[in-house]
């Protein structure tokens, strides 16, 4: 069955979570226009991205890509990366690990906007290292 949660910005449904498959969790996500997460750095689990809708581009390490309808996107562990969605919003299928699909549901639990230091100490709980406020890209790192 599909769960239905609010993660920060996007309206999140969790169409197979890790205790339905053993090791992964399919996440379709919603953002509005110029949505972006922080810049952050997955310590043990690899992140998938597939365009549904709209257009999201993605910074992983030193890569970007535009992604359009019917694309994918790899966001390998220890790699750090951020997405930026699109003018007209956009629509994605996320495939993650058990501790992203935790983290998203451990946010989405809290009541409003967790401050950026609630939600650092969150992701660190999760394996997710914060490197930067949302804007920052993986090219800024080194300066």
């Amino acid at each position: 069955m599909t769960e239905e949660i609010q993660f920060l910005d996007n309206g999140v449904r969790i169409h197979a979570s890790t205790a339905d498959t053993g090791g992964f969790a399919l996440i379709e996500s919603v953002a509005p226009a110029g949505s972006q997460p922080p810049l952050h750095v997955h310590l043990d689990e690899d992140e998938g991205f597939y365009l549904l809708e709209g257009e999201l581009t993605l910074w992983v390490g030193d890569d970007t890509r535009t992604l359009h309808p019917g694309e994918f996107v790899f966001a390998p562990r220890q790699v750090p990366h951020t997405i930026r969605v699109g003018d007209d919003g956009a629509r994605w299928l996320v495939i993650a690990g058990g501790r992203f699909e935790a983290f998203v549901r451990t946010v989405a639990a809290i009541a409003g906007e967790p401050d950026p230091i609630e939600l650092t100490r969150i992701a660190a709980k999760h394996g997710i290292e914060l490197l930067g406020p949302p804007g920052m890209l993986p090219t800024q790192l080194a300066a």
